[in-house]
């Protein structure tokens, strides 16, 4: 059987601060979001395939989000021929 000899770290002691402590707000660089424009809804498409923008005529709820009736949405084709087939966009 194999022992392992690596040595334990010794615990923080409560006088000491820790890093994230001695950091204030004031010192950490902002963050901008990231904006790709809107999020595709569902799978993601293949490599190399653009998304579809599909009205839906159903409510539909995906990745714990809903979404109305009439709401415009951006799906993989394959999705949206999936959608279509079950009902939820219409085919005009």
């Amino acid at each position: 059987m194999a022992t392992n000899t690596t040595t334990k770290k010794a615990p923080a002691r409560a006088d000491e601060p820790t890093e994230a402590e001695t950091v204030t707000a004031e010192a950490r660089p902002k963050r901008t979001p990231i904006t790709t424009g809107p999020a595709v809804v569902g799978p993601a498409p293949l490599a190399g395939v653009d998304p579809v923008k599909v009205r839906l005529s159903h409510h539909l709820g995906i990745g714990g989000k809903d979404y109305p009736p009439g709401t415009e949405i951006l799906v993989s084709p394959d999705y949206a021929r999936r959608l279509r087939t079950q009902g939820y966009v219409s085919r005009t």
